[in-house]
């Protein structure tokens, strides 16, 4: 006879989970049937979303810019140490041909004498501290060792130091990456933003932006403020010569700037040597609490984490490359947020 079992019902538990299941993928169809779409953005609202991006891009230019020029410090400080190094090895190895032809033929055949083996070796240091091992020696061999041992000391504790900069530019090298792609990120979305507008708003703001670098050079009056020093007024006069030059970050010139590549290299002109980044630009000179007694070439830094930084340009202009987009020119000193200024 057949069997005839009744289908196997679904638990109190399975049936609760499936009915708000479905009831949660009807209230989320209901949602998105009614939701309106986004709103789009009117030009002074992209506007000001790309400045806001352009300036974030700019802090994390600053420390993209900080961290390549320890990278480059580092490197030339390994390259010298590796140079020691070099020069050391090749030291220690007359010394150790100076004990004399029959310690140099013990060594290289390596039936050396145990005591003048482990002055040999790379770790001599136990040897010199035993006096019945000094005794069987000559003044001469012992001289000789002991110089051995401070060369061999000396290149150990050279090769320690190269091993930590190595690691040290290894991270580096990895925070320089993730500025780099930091910065890129920030600018790629600000295109995203200014690719909402039509082809007219970004025709406009195009217009504004060249109305902006042409401003900065046609209209503007810098009065008769006096330079704050003849090195400064060098720095100032070559950075003048860049007027329309264009922001690239990362860039430290001559086609082309970030607003520290700009002023670090004006003073450079000037035959003065300050940091790269103004973060640490603003830790040099004499600091001017008050932007009234600033004077021409003096260096003035804006926002609270001294991220963007300018040449003072006289009668409250300031003298800078500002963002991407834009090209070295004159700015009003109140447009952006400023916090002191520096006397080089």
């Amino acid at each position: 006879m057949a069997s005839h079992r009744r289908p196997k019902q679904p638990s109190r538990t399975r049936v609760t989970v499936l009915t708000t299941a479905a009831a949660a993928a009807v209230a989320l169809s209901a949602n998105a049937a009614n939701a309106a779409p986004s709103e789009k953005l009117s030009k002074s609202e992209v506007k000001a979303k790309v400045d806001k991006l352009y300036e974030q891009a700019e802090q994390a230019t600053e420390k993209y810019n900080g961290a390549k020029e320890k990278q480059q410090k580092l490197q030339k400080e390994i390259s010298t140490i590796q140079d020691n190094v070099a020069r050391g090895q090749e030291e220690l190895n007359k010394l150790r041909d100076g004990l004399g032809s029959l310690a140099t033929a013990q060594y290289r055949s390596g039936g050396i004498d145990s005591s003048v083996q482990l002055f040999l070796s790379s770790d001599p240091d136990d040897f010199l501290d035993k006096a019945s091992t000094l005794d069987q020696l000559s003044s001469q061999q012992v001289d000789a060792l002991k110089k051995i041992q401070d060369k061999q000391r000396e290149l150990a504790q050279e090769r320690a130091e190269a091993t930590e900069k190595l690691k040290d530019l290894s991270a580096t090298r990895t925070e320089l990456g993730n500025k780099k792609k930091e910065v890129q990120g920030k600018l790629a979305e600000a295109q995203k933003i200014l690719n909402t507008l039509t082809a007219k708003e970004k025709e406009q703001l195009a217009q504004e932006q060249q109305r902006a670098n042409r401003s900065s050079t046609d209209r503007v009056d810098l009065g008769d403020t006096p330079p704050a020093s003849g090195r400064a007024a060098a720095a100032f006069s070559a950075a003048q010569s860049k007027i329309g030059t264009p922001y690239v970050y990362g860039a430290s010139g001559p086609s082309s700037f970030d607003c520290s590549g700009l002023t670090s290299w004006a003073y450079a002109q000037a035959g003065v040597s300050i940091p790269r980044t103004s973060e640490a630009q603003a830790g040099i000179g004499t600091r001017i609490g008050s932007s009234s007694q600033l004077q021409v070439g003096d260096l003035v830094f804006f926002y609270g984490d001294l991220h963007h930084v300018g040449l003072y340009a006289g009668n409250g202009q300031v003298l800078h490359a500002p963002h991407t987009g834009a090209v070295v020119r004159y700015e009003s000193i109140n447009n952006m947020p400023f916090q002191f200024g520096v006397r080089v």
